[in-house]
């Protein structure tokens, strides 16, 4: 859900896979897009001075004809050096066996704030803190404020891109818990106009009794005519201990200004 993405790259709701941690390649660096449309966020901030907006967007998970998610916007602006800001500002919807419900989600701040970068390297790392505000209508929130603290990194060698990282959720309620979050993707920039990537992303129990998931998926960037870009993502997620499988995704129209 959006919220949840901001929760996840801000708020976040990520994993820590060590199987792609080694596939990073030693080349001559360069700038790599990364964050959205993955569920794995990036370390690099909105450029001082300008935007980056996310919308129309859609995303969402779920296992067979259960599922939830969010549209809406999301709104990134560069604050100063290494700082971004980032808003989500979503309408949430979700469906079950008496059919589907609406209502505004919870809305989501964070700030991201790079304290790490070696151009020569290709290395950069950034906190990326943030909170859920219950302002959701319809029961389509957490009706608390939530958090995640996470770190994240990136490592650019030539065309390709390692990034990732995780932190730990704030996750307030009756029947809710705490939990550790993180993930790991790998990107290329296929040509000019396309980037595409894979990863790994695990998110711990979130509820008293409840099991961790992970998921896997695959993400592409196409650059139409500035400033605009495509973004969509989705995959397969897998509960602690077997069941059926579920999904999600994310599609979204980007905007650079």
């Amino acid at each position: 859900m959006l919220e949840d993405r901001n929760a996840r790259s801000g708020v976040a709701r990520t994993s820590l896979l060590p199987l792609l941690a080694g596939i990073a390649l030693l080349v001559t660096p360069t700038v790599a897009f990364a964050g959205p449309p993955f569920l794995t966020d990036d370390p690099e901030p909105t450029e001082t001075g300008h935007w980056e907006i996310y919308g129309p967007l859609m995303e969402g998970e779920g296992r067979g004809p259960d599922y939830e998610g969010s549209a809406g916007v999301e709104i990134n602006y560069g604050a100063a050096p290494n700082l971004q800001i980032t808003v989500g500002l979503p309408v949430a919807f979700a469906h079950d066996n008496t059919g589907m419900s609406w209502g505004a989600g919870d809305v989501a701040v964070s700030a991201k704030y790079r304290f790490y970068h070696d151009e020569a390297a290709g290395l950069q790392i950034a906190a990326f803190p943030g909170m859920t505000i219950p302002t959701a209508s319809n029961g389509m929130g957490a009706g608390r404020l939530t958090a995640l603290l996470p770190v994240w990194f990136q490592k650019d060698s030539g065309k390709w891109s390692v990034f990732g990282g995780g932190g730990y959720s704030i996750n307030p309620g009756p029947g809710n818990r705490d939990y550790w979050t993180g993930g790991l993707a790998l990107s290329r920039q296929v040509s000019d106009k396309l980037l595409m990537g894979i990863e790994a992303d695990r998110s711990g129990a979130d509820t008293v009794g409840g099991k961790g998931t992970i998921s896997l998926g695959i993400g592409a960037i196409y650059q139409l005519k500035a400033p605009f870009r495509l973004l969509a993502s989705g995959g397969p997620s897998f509960e602690d201990g077997g069941g059926p499988a579920g999904f999600h995704f994310f599609v979204a129209l980007g905007l650079d200004l």
